[in-house]
């Protein structure tokens, strides 16, 4: 399963969980994919928005994340360095508590979903784990989350997952275009371009 390279420009709307609009932008950089994009969004009362762009190699893999937010927490900014073998600096500190993630998944984004999709390659039927350091959109915290793969069948040129995160005790069916970027994140985001 090999997918096809993304758009310049995919924008998504999110609904339900939040109301709110991301816009992202891919280059390819250095062998691999530049992608820099920005949500804002309203979430249980609170507005925010945060900017990012992601360095990632040519499997997908994130390799540098700088991400910046605005809330009524005021203005933040965290960056995430990949040092190999799935371990990780955060604003320049070891963060052991994130040894073998090898993703980046951003509360703020629809997009980062991509990212584990493209590196794992799975056939149908295979399952695989894919724990990431998972950044909050109000705050910019980083936590280690564990979540869970599983391909599907394919619906026409699009593939679909069953997607799994037991920190939140949520799953869905997620639908994928053939760039492998997510058309319908249940209950999250639609994808509008």
């Amino acid at each position: 399963m090999s997918f096809v390279d993304p758009p310049a420009v995919a924008a998504w709307r999110h609904q339900q969980v939040r109301t709110g609009f991301e816009v992202v932008h891919f280059r390819r950089s250095g062998g691999g994919w530049q992608v820099v994009g920005c949500t804002t969004a309203v979430e249980a009362g609170v507005a925010w928005t945060v900017d990012y762009t992601l360095d990632l190699d040519a499997a997908w893999a994130t390799r540098r994340a700088v991400v910046t937010g605005r809330s009524s927490m005021g203005a933040r900014r965290t960056t995430l360095d990949s040092i190999g073998d799935g371990r990780w600096h955060v604003d320049g500190l070891r963060a052991p508590d994130l040894d073998g993630c090898q993703d980046v998944d951003l509360e703020s984004s629809a997009m980062t979903n991509a990212l584990p999709v493209h590196r794992l390659d799975l056939a149908v039927g295979r399952r695989a784990s894919a724990p990431a350091a998972y950044v909050r959109a109000v705050g910019l915290g980083v936590d280690r989350l564990e979540q869970s793969y599983t391909r599907l069948h394919d619906d026409g040129p699009n593939r679909q997952f069953h997607y799994k995160s037991p920190a939140f005790d949520f799953s869905c069916q997620l639908v994928f275009d053939p760039s492998g970027l997510v058309l319908d994140y249940p209950g999250i985001a639609v994808r509008q371009l």
